[in-house]
């Protein structure tokens, strides 16, 4: 389906079901260069389960109008316009990377609507070296691999192997490579070098944070290289109501790596966040 914005559209997937705007809901926002299939499995599971889904591609991404906004806070005015309207009565934000700082601010613009908050793979501030952030614009395929090598364990590495590779024909490293190299080929160039220059230019998170009316659950992955579970610790401290969850062995793209550990820490904190919602 599609949400409405000013002069712009924002897809959303909806878990395989269709979508009921009477139901509590939960509203995935993915990170940088991906799009809603990096929550494919938790996205599914939660629509299958009690909950409205609205798994998002955000603006210039995916099947989203674009262009890309330039700043965290530019994503998080046009989500919020977005998901302002649905007659939902309440919302849980749930952001992995990037798409965790949007998350934090989506909640900032609206605290009524918003239950809990969960934050994955987060990080504060969410520092891009200048290598990377160089790659992004001059060396777009090298900076890809970088990316993709760094999101996940070095357990993984050689590539082929398991759990890498849960099946035959199945490789969680190079679909995750693959998806990134499609927005790049569908939504342009100036994705990947966007999306990084805002999540470093970023400096609000410990301030939504303090402000934060709901309850916030931090899922971090003990192996993670992109976001290691310290940088989320001032996040943490600045929220008067935090739920840590650490899976082990696991890397920053925790979703594709780990879907039980991420699927069970989210089906649980939208019980307790969802508990007191009316049908």
């Amino acid at each position: 389906m599609f949400l409405g914005i000013p002069g712009s559209r924002i897809h959303a997937y909806t878990g395989g079901k269709s979508f009921d705007p009477s139901l509590p809901c939960v509203v995935f926002i993915h990170g940088a260069q991906q799009d809603h299939s990096a929550w494919i499995l938790q996205s599914r599971y939660l629509a299958h389960h009690g909950c409205a889904v609205l798994a998002l591609d955000l603006p210039g991404h995916g099947r989203s109008d674009g262009p890309a906004p330039a700043s965290v806070e530019e994503n998080a005015d046009l989500v919020a316009a977005a998901l302002e309207p649905l007659a939902n009565p309440r919302l849980l934000l749930a952001g992995h990377s990037m798409g965790s700082l949007i998350a934090a601010e989506v909640a900032r613009r609206l605290p009524a609507r918003v239950a809990g908050v969960a934050l994955l793979g987060t990080a504060a501030p969410m520092r891009v070296s200048d290598a990377l952030l160089a790659a992004t614009r001059d060396d777009p395929a090298a900076a890809m691999d970088m990316i993709n090598v760094w999101s996940h364990s070095p357990a993984l590495a050689p590539f082929a192997a398991r759990p890498g590779s849960p099946a035959p024909g199945f490789n969680i490293v190079w679909q995750n490579l693959r998806l990134m190299q499609r927005i790049a080929a569908v939504n342009g160039a100036e994705v990947l070098p966007t999306d990084f220059a805002a999540c470093n230019a970023y400096g609000s998170a410990v301030a939504a944070m303090r402000e934060l009316q709901c309850p916030a659950l931090f899922i971090s992955g003990a192996r993670d290289q992109m976001t290691p579970p310290r940088a989320a610790q001032p996040l943490i401290e600045a929220c008067a109501q935090p739920q840590v969850v650490t899976l082990p062995a696991t890397g920053h793209a925790m979703m594709a790596e780990n879907p039980d550990g991420v699927r069970s820490a989210l089906a649980a904190f939208a019980q307790r966040v969802f508990a007191g919602v009316a049908d």
